[in-house]
């Protein structure tokens, strides 16, 4: 997540998102998402979908004292909620089963947010932003891995590859913008996502979570020029060579 207008909305797995954006000012909702295992619960209910206390305990190497915890306290902001146990899931019907509750969470702007709102924000985006990278190495590991052992036909000729092993679309660029401009930009990125949005029960079978980001930021301002009298001469400008 990250403050407007490059908000990274917060939602569940196929599920519509038709409520309008909801904007999380409340300092105490903000040091209860910001908590780091909390972090991590909500990135796994959104990527592997529902799951039990003790499904996350083992998952993240937690106790499900802990995970029992956090879950509640996700749930009292509104950020998790219980459902039925699912129909494929084993186990006995006692287990409490949660999911990351779908919808378009968003912050202030950052020259709205008080110093203390800006060092929770600073925390859990420095969290955020660790836990993607995270989650991209794991999948171009298991990609490299997924590589290495594709198996060869009776003709030893290598076997075919998992499509999903170039599903790794990329792009980076520069536009030049008004702020209403990005703004706009931004809105309709978040309703393209809606457009692709669905209910399990609609997903086509081979369907995947796909984990998709948006980040865009102005350019910092050129450097001013240094006045000729006082730039280095060559030879005292760090990595020349004098002779």
């Amino acid at each position: 997540m990250a403050q407007e207008p490059g908000a990274e909305p917060l939602v569940g797995r196929g599920e519509e998102t038709s409520r309008g954006p909801t904007e999380l000012s409340d300092l105490a909702t903000l040091k209860a998402l910001a908590q780091p295992r909390r972090q991590r619960m909500l990135q796994h209910l959104t990527v592997h979908g529902p799951a039990t206390s003790a499904t996350l305990a083992r998952a993240l190497g937690l106790n499900t004292g802990a995970t029992s915890y956090h879950l509640r306290e996700l749930a009292r902001y509104g950020f998790v909620e219980e459902v039925d146990r699912p129909a494929e899931a084993g186990g006995h019907g006692r287990e409490r089963w949660w999911r990351a509750v779908p919808g378009d969470r968003r912050f202030p702007p950052r020259s709205r947010q008080s110093p203390e709102m800006r060092l929770v924000m600073d925390e859990l985006n420095h969290h955020a932003y660790a836990a993607d990278l995270e989650l991209f190495e794991q999948m171009q590991l298991q990609t490299q891995a997924q590589r290495q052992l594709r198996t060869r036909g009776v003709d030893g000729e290598v076997g075919e590859v998992d499509p999903w092993v170039d599903a790794f679309p990329y792009s980076r660029g520069s536009i030049r913008l008004t702020l209403p401009e990005l703004r706009a930009f931004f809105e309709e990125y978040i309703a393209l996502l809606n457009r692709y949005k669905r209910p399990e029960a609609d997903t086509p079978p081979g369907a995947r979570t796909v984990l998709t980001r948006f980040l865009a930021f102005p350019a910092p301002d050129a450097a001013p020029d240094t006045a000729p009298e006082n730039r280095p001469a060559p030879h005292d400008r760090p990595g020349s060579d004098p002779s």
